[in-house]
């Protein structure tokens, strides 16, 4: 069965049964006048639910009190609200190197950990940085790709990564859940 295209008139079980990219997502929630924003799981739940009631939901967002920053200094508190900025790119940057990215883990050590200070933060920046070498890190569920690929080489370790998206793409392409089988290989 081909992938349908989003419309008021899919099936939800239809729907729910193929992937969909969240630009895919987005575009129909446009189309519909319903609310755009959010995660790739928020935006599947609430399409699934219009497609099934033709009901409308609003998802209400806390505003956050954006913290203007004039100056960050290793013995500075992480500020409640944290929000990835880039005068914390450059102070980041500056400190720890051109390599330096906010990779999840990271941005979550620093929402939760409020009052801290930036001198902490590039220690737990490190000490995650050693964790991720040493263990198989864990992948949202909204990064289905990146699960896929990392599962595919974990049980094809000679094969390219040009025969991964190969499998990624027909996996996407069918109906059914988007996790590596043994079976995919057979599209090569």
């Amino acid at each position: 069965m081909k992938k349908q295209a989003i419309g008021k008139h899919l099936d939800v079980n239809t729907f729910r049964n193929h992937y969909y990219l969240k630009e895919e997502l987005i575009t129909f929630c446009k189309q519909e006048n319903m609310q755009s924003t959010g995660s790739k799981e928020e935006l599947t739940n609430r399409i699934a639910h219009y497609l099934e009631t033709g009901e409308k939901l609003r998802t209400k967002r806390s505003s956050k009190q954006r913290n203007n920053i004039d100056k960050i200094d290793l013995e500075s508190n992480i500020e409640a609200n944290f929000v990835c900025t880039e005068a914390h790119r450059t102070f980041y940057r500056e400190n720890i190197g051109k390599s330096f990215s906010f990779n999840v883990k990271f941005q979550q050590w620093l929402k939760q950990n409020t009052g801290k200070t930036y001198q902490d933060s590039i220690t737990a920046y490190y000490q995650i940085l050693e964790d991720k070498k040493k263990n198989k890190t864990k992948i949202d569920k909204q990064f289905e790709y990146n699960t896929y690929i990392r599962d595919f080489f974990q049980d094809n370790k000679d094969q390219s990564l040009k025969a991964a998206i190969t499998c990624w793409k027909y996996k996407k392409s069918i109906p059914g859940h988007n996790k590596y089988k043994k079976t995919d290989l057979h599209i090569l």
